[in-house]
């Protein structure tokens, strides 16, 4: 069988506008250009994976069902758009976590590659092949440690200067459009 190529998304500040820990469906705000660059995406083949931290239930801001009513909704404001996320994966620990069965050190939290890593064996993904595009220092870390080239989206706002992690930036664009143009030749 074939391996499959795959775009690891970041949630919030690489497909959403970036709250402090949303908690809420009511406060999703699709970032500008968001869909038209998964779409791209898409219709090139990758598979598109949603990888995101959500500490915010470890520190007892919000519970699962919460992020489960969140995702559903942004599922569908993405599909109003034309575009299916193919799969969402998410940590809810921290060390400094209230609640304590999330409360751990696990291999899911990013900058550690497990969520990258866990969805390459379900969906058969060639990291070598695949993306990881997010906002932070800990979405390119997890991108480099799993192999994959590595996309961060600056949003017009971020300087990069003095990241520790410019050398895991294997590009710098202001969003999920201008890397699809990058990776899908701009069809």
């Amino acid at each position: 069988m074939k391996k499959r190529k795959a775009v690891f998304l970041d949630r919030d500040g690489t497909i959403i506008v970036h709250e402090h820990y949303l908690s809420s469906p009511d406060q999703l705000k699709l970032l500008p250009n968001a869909s038209q660059g998964i779409r791209l995406f898409q219709e090139h083949g990758y598979l598109i994976i949603v990888i995101t931290n959500q500490s915010g239930i470890a520190r007892g801001f919000f519970d699962e069902e919460q992020l489960m009513l969140i995702h559903m909704k942004l599922m569908g404001m993405l599909k109003a758009e034309g575009v299916i996320v193919d799969d969402w994966y998410y940590c809810p620990h921290h060390l400094e976590g209230i609640v304590e069965r999330y409360k751990v050190d696990c291999d899911c939290r990013k900058p550690k590659p497990g969520l990258i890593l866990d969805a390459a064996r379900k969906h058969n993904i060639d990291l070598a092949q695949s993306l990881m595009i997010g906002d932070s220092e800990s979405d390119m870390f997890a991108g480099k440690n799993a192999g994959c080239t590595c996309v961060f989206i600056t949003n017009n706002s971020l300087d990069t200067t003095n990241f520790a992690s410019i050398g895991a930036m294997d590009y710098v664009v202001k969003n999920l459009l201008e890397a699809a143009r990058i990776f899908t030749h701009g069809r």
